[in-house]
């Protein structure tokens, strides 16, 4: 199986690397669209609307037909407008470089990221396709091409699509955290750039543009949009502020309505982003929130009925469940591998030796630091503490950032530093008493630990604390199994330093 690439950390990179990326369609509607293609009796519109149903195909036409050169100085705005620019025979020809594979092959996050941008397109021509019906070329493609720079970002790093449901859905850490973790630059900023560079319908560059730079508008609109049983309160504020009026009936608002409804709905009906999205849109047409909510479910069970949902999840199934149900649970911690419980309990033998087997602190950290490893902690940080407890200094660490070799503490600045240096003790955080801790915690210690889930340890020898050991999971949750774990292995450390203290006398 080929490695898959690095992950780019700037913009430029990404752009680059995205702009390349190929998107697969599956074989069954690559067949389809080819035939169709070759049956003289079928109109642009009829070719147009099969390939609605292939997001990855009406991406690569637009693509092409709004490519710069070629004699068309505007972008289309629809796949119909597309294949006429193009012809038949360049369409076809477009088709055939994509990928082919069976649909059991395609990306699982892939497919899974296409079928919310189906359900946003359903959402959008149902709620808004007849009220603004000269509009509806520009509500549909818009909504169902709205998340496609995703569409590239999934095909490149499925594995992202997981990542983000765990540590934004169910963890509840913020986007912005997760997206310097997971890609270096902002989500938003990556997807305004690749839609400019594929010159995408311009109420897509619009959204993308109002998410960045508007922000304030949006939450003036939300603040508003709470006060859904209220109408004629609403719309006095509405009048009283005629730029944030203006700018909430604009039509290019509806394709952007329509894919947070979708999206937040991936994760829950009843979510706090998904209410703000249902009022935000109650706002919009001018609906009560309860009637709001029925053709959400009414265009949503149309969706479902619409697009082949195997093997993937469809927010229709949750109508059919207890309200506050949940599909996305957290990921059980991964079982120690048999080799790491063998390697875990050949490091703390080696620790448990007597006399002790090691010439020099350094050797008996190294011994540690893989011990640790081997338990589970794959982010770690040891610190020796000098003779005055008046400076920490690392003597090893693993899976941080090379900068981290140079990390010194004063525990004079962190109440938990002195404390956990006053006595042999630990301190586990989690999220609910990180609040209470993470203030007295040195910003450049969490600037290596970004998560809510943290051990610290403090080591004794001579009954004088001598180490200091931080450690965690990469930011996951640890079950109490795992934390025993830590705990035995830092009584195999606490039990070597003593050993190495009386060799060395």
């Amino acid at each position: 199986m080929p490695k898959p690439p690095p992950r780019p950390r700037t913009l430029n990179d990404w752009l680059t690397l995205l702009d390349k990326q190929r998107l697969p369609v599956t074989q069954q509607s690559q067949l389809l669209i080819l035939r169709a293609l070759a049956d003289s009796n079928k109109s642009m519109r009829d070719i147009a609307e099969l390939m609605q149903q292939c997001p990855t195909l009406a991406l690569a036409v637009l693509r092409e037909a709004n490519r710069q050169g070629g004699g068309f100085h505007e972008p289309t705005e629809s796949l119909e407008n597309a294949v006429s620019r193009l012809g038949l025979s360049r369409v076809e020809t477009v088709l055939k470089q994509l990928p082919s594979l069976n649909e059991e092959e395609m990306p699982l996050a892939l497919r899974q990221i296409q079928l919310i941008s189906l359900h946003a397109s359903q959402q959008a021509n149902g709620l808004f396709g007849g009220r603004l019906a000269r509009l509806w070329q520009e509500i549909h493609w818009g909504s169902l091409l709205f998340l496609a720079p995703i569409w590239h970002l999934l095909a490149a790093f499925p594995e992202l699509f997981e990542a983000w449901e765990q540590r934004v859905l169910v963890k509840g850490q913020a986007a912005s955290r997760v997206e310097q973790d997971e890609l270096g630059v902002p989500l938003l900023q990556l997807c305004l750039a690749l839609s400019e560079r594929w010159r995408l319908p311009a109420w897509i560059i619009q959204g993308y543009r109002l998410l960045l730079d508007d922000r304030r508008l949006l939450v003036k609109a939300l603040h508003i949009a709470r006060e859904n049983e209220h109408p004629l309160q609403q719309q006095q504020h509405l009048d009283n502020d005629t730029h944030l009026r203006r700018w909430l009936t604009h039509p290019a608002n509806s394709i952007l309505l329509a894919n947070g409804l979708a999206l937040s709905a991936h994760y829950a009906w009843n979510g706090q982003h998904s209410l703000r999205w249902q009022r935000l849109t109650g706002l919009y047409l001018h609906l009560p929130l309860a009637d709001l909510q029925q053709l959400l479910h009414q265009q949503a069970v149309l969706s479902a009925r619409q697009v082949n949902c195997s093997g993937l999840w469809h927010p229709a199934q949750a109508l059919l469940w207890p309200w506050e149900a949940r599909h996305i649970k957290a990921a059980p911690p991964p079982a120690a591998k048999p080799t790491e419980v063998s390697a875990w309990r050949q490091y703390c033998g080696q620790l448990l030796a007597q006399p002790s087997p090691f010439s020099n602190v350094l050797q008996l950290t190294n011994c540690a630091k893989q011990a640790l490893q081997a338990c589970g902690m794959s982010r770690q940080l040891l610190l020796l503490a000098d003779r005055n407890h008046s400076r920490l200094i690392v003597q090893q660490h693993a899976g941080l950032d090379p900068a981290a070799a140079n990390l010194s503490l004063d525990p004079q600045q962190s109440q938990v530093l002195r404390r956990l240096l006053s006595s042999p003790g630990q301190l586990r955080l989690t999220p609910g008493n990180i609040a209470q801790f993470s203030a007295m915690l040195p910003g450049s210690l969490k600037a290596l630990f970004p998560g809510e889930h943290l051990l610290l340890r403090s080591l004794a020898s001579n009954e004088r604390v001598v180490m200091l050991v931080v450690a965690d999971q990469a930011g996951a949750s640890m079950s109490d199994a795992q934390v025993q774990a830590f705990g035995k292995t830092m009584q195999c450390i606490e039990r070597a330093l003593g050993s190495f203290a009386r060799r060395a006398r």
